[in-house]
């Protein structure tokens, strides 16, 4: 009996979802625990796997985007009768319909199946400007500085593979050449991270009153420590790590700021859980460090090298993204002297990092040079009072202004 493989949930918040590639066609045999497809998702692109055992009947058309519970492929015996299976709705999201992201296409039909062989076609022709590559592809384009607008795929619906890229003649490539007077643009389809990212935050600015609150912090001390720290060890301590921990010994001292707005209650979360924003190709992702108040410094480096790698890459897993009690954005590494960011749900607060910068100090009427560093803290005021966050920010401050107390 032939069975239909709906597209699951895949984060917790992911609520569509785009068929990448397809590793397998129609007609092709498959089995159990055998991987299927990539999928983009609100976080990551992630492999899809197969739990049914068949022949390929149907398969979605890669670069659809669905909703959670589309029917996306049919498993059976071959020549069954699927068009029934095709029918089945996605369950109704409940949300209200003000909050529909207006960018997601919802197909109103099943997409056809997708055909066994395709004749080799311009790529963004063939899918309406869109590009579809394997994976290999891009990154063999992207190392010869090929543009892949140029490269005809051979692949299934005109797909780019490996072979195109290994055979690609630049003067058999069509060129648009930009002249002076002549408008041109590009238009980007929205990834279902950038949907999600928009959506979020639109509920947060628009949902939770913000306020801000900005410090100035001497980093003198910060500096001499750090620069006596990596004499002694190999893993290389950043400002980033100091402040990560300063943070998390902060907030353990202050509950109220490690809180979330749960609408008819606020929880004070007892455990410190750090998400740390990372800036990739498409967007913004917030893995997380957990009990950081009780790692080493040389602990919290490895593990943000490590989360940051994951996610420029698009490998965090789910348990690598959830969780957070607290966010921290840090712009100081691209000149940014101060900011403020939005708070990132459920966190009632989140801490934006401007650049150290050398000046000039006034210390008891008299004039030296310094390094200080602005910080604005962003605070739902639901959860959080004025003072409560001046609170948290003086200790804040002072433990990275006397940094041998993030050793107590």
């Amino acid at each position: 009996m032939a069975v239909a493989i709906k597209l699951p949930r895949m984060s917790d918040t992911m609520e569509e979802g785009t068929i990448v590639s397809w590793f397998v066609k129609v007609g092709d045999t498959v089995k159990s625990s055998e991987m299927i497809a990539d999928v983009e998702t609100d976080k990551a692109t992630m492999e899809l796997e197969n739990f049914e055992k068949g022949e390929v009947l149907y398969l979605l058309e890669e670069g659809s985007t669905v909703p959670v519970e589309t029917v996306i492929a049919v498993i059976g015996k071959k020549g069954e009768d699927f068009q029934d299976l095709l029918k089945e709705a996605p369950a109704e999201k409940k949300e209200e319909p003000a909050e529909e992201a207006p960018a997601a296409p919802t197909p109103s039909e099943p997409a056809a199946p997708v055909a066994s062989s395709a004749p080799a076609t311009s790529s963004s022709s063939a899918n309406n400007g869109r590009i579809f590559a394997s994976p290999l592809a891009k990154s063999m384009a992207e190392e010869k500085g090929i543009n892949l607008e140029t490269v005809s795929g051979s692949g299934d619906n005109g797909r780019i593979i490996k072979k195109d890229i290994e055979n690609y003649k630049p003067s058999a490539a069509g060129t648009s050449a930009s002249t002076v007077g002549v408008e041109s643009y590009d238009e980007v389809p929205v990834s279902q991270m950038r949907k999600t990212i928009a959506k979020r935050l639109a509920e947060s600015k628009f949902t939770a009153p913000h306020f801000y609150l900005t410090k100035e912090i001497k980093m003198d001390a910060v500096l001499a420590a750090r620069k006596r720290m990596n004499e002694y060890t190999d893993n290389r301590i950043s400002i980033n790590d100091i402040i990560i921990k300063a943070t998390a010994v902060a907030l353990k001292s202050h509950p109220n700021i490690n809180s979330s707005w749960l609408g008819d209650k606020i929880r004070r979360n007892h455990h410190v859980h750090i998400g740390v924003a990372v800036a990739i190709d498409d967007g913004l992702l917030v893995p997380v460090v957990r009990f950081a108040d009780s790692k080493s410094l040389s602990q919290i480096g490895a593990e943000v090298r490590d989360l940051a790698g994951k996610a420029k890459t698009k490998e965090l897993k789910p348990q690598d993204w959830e969780g957070n009690t607290f966010t921290i954005s840090n712009l100081g590494a691209f000149g940014v002297d101060e900011f403020t960011a939005i708070v990132n749900p459920p966190d009632a607060c989140i801490l934006a990092i401007g650049s150290s910068k050398e000046t000039v100090i006034v210390e008891n009427g008299e004039m030296r040079p310094g390094h200080v560093m602005k910080v604005t803290l962003s605070c739902d005021h639901r959860a959080v009072d004025g003072v409560t966050g001046a609170n948290f920010l003086k200790t804040f401050a002072e433990l990275l202004e006397e940094p041998v107390r993030l050793l107590v």
